[in-house]
């Protein structure tokens, strides 16, 4: 795709197994470890997303469902929410391709995608 997603990784999500395998599969990714943004409450985090032009992947989906929501109502953009249920790696992985491969940044900007729509 032209316009590829690239993916942040919030704290919850930044699973090891998970990173190595969308890396594999060329899918630019990067984790909260790796920002140095442990332990930063998620407002900044999709903050950081967003200023870096990446789409946030995340098990958290109340407060990420929030923030979409604040974020909408207030006119701020992003670029992008993916939320998960906290399923087996390879499921993830699985779904998370197929999105990856359906849609593009441009499509992500301001969207909240539950990744279980992904079968």
């Amino acid at each position: 795709m032209a316009d590829p997603i690239a993916l942040y990784l919030d704290e919850d999500a930044q699973r090891t197994s998970l990173v190595r395998a969308l890396r594999a599969r060329q899918i630019d990714v990067l984790t909260a470890n790796e920002a140095g943004l442990v332990g930063v409450p998620d407002g900044e985090q999709l903050v950081f997303a967003a200023a870096h032009n990446r789409t946030i992947f995340t098990f958290n989906r109340g407060d990420f469902v929030r923030l979409h929501t604040e974020y909408l109502r207030d006119g701020r953009d992003h670029a992008g929410i993916i939320v998960s249920d906290q399923l087996e790696v390879g499921l993830v992985i699985r779904r998370l391709l197929k999105l990856l491969d359906a849609r593009s940044a441009k499509q992500m900007k301001n969207w909240l995608e539950f990744l279980g729509n992904w079968r």
